[in-house]
């Protein structure tokens, strides 16, 4: 027990580790804001299981900087609209957090091809969300669906939607095979 210790893996071959930060325990201010400074260069942020109950603030700084958000296993229970001021954001990883709903900004992310979602208590999606003319990976699975999100009929670029472990009885006419 005693021996267990607090520092991240070392990748043996050092690739990769600098374009992937992350924290993975509870962050003060501090190591929040020197990861979102390392982030600045790598154009990747994780905060992936780090007990945040909202987006840090200090987010905003990268808008126009960050590709890929990791903000998975928190506990993050709404998105703010700036969400949408995202702009050069190309994956967006928010699964097992309390989301209920996405903010109507998030069809803003016209760069995005990855948003996964499972894991939280989505039933809807915004209409908005055809904004994301980019999206070619939803995965909605594991969340509170009773009917087929139909806003995702009109995503054009979509290749791969996933729905499992929700409970959708039929599908609607929109839906074409």
């Amino acid at each position: 027990m005693g021996n267990e210790s607090s520092k991240a893996p070392k990748s043996s071959t050092g690739k990769g580790v600098a374009s992937s930060l992350g924290l993975r325990s509870g962050p003060s201010q501090s190591t929040v804001q020197r990861h979102i400074e390392n982030a600045r260069k790598s154009r990747i942020l994780q905060l992936k299981a780090c007990g945040l109950k909202s987006m840090p603030p200090a987010l905003n700084e990268l808008y126009e900087v960050i590709r890929n958000l990791e903000l998975s296993q928190n506990k993050i229970k709404e998105l703010p609209p700036d969400i949408g001021s995202f702009s050069v954001l190309k994956q967006l990883h928010l699964s097992e957090n309390a989301l209920t709903e996405l903010p109507d900004e998030i069809g803003s992310l016209k760069n995005l091809e990855i948003l996964n979602l499972q894991s939280n208590k989505l039933s809807s999606l915004p209409d908005s969300i055809v904004g994301c003319t980019s999206l070619k990976t939803l995965n909605l699975s594991a969340n509170n669906f009773t009917q087929f999100p139909v806003p995702t009929c009109h995503l054009m670029s979509l290749e791969t939607l996933v729905l499992a472990q929700n409970t959708i009885a039929e599908l609607p006419d929109e839906v074409i095979f």
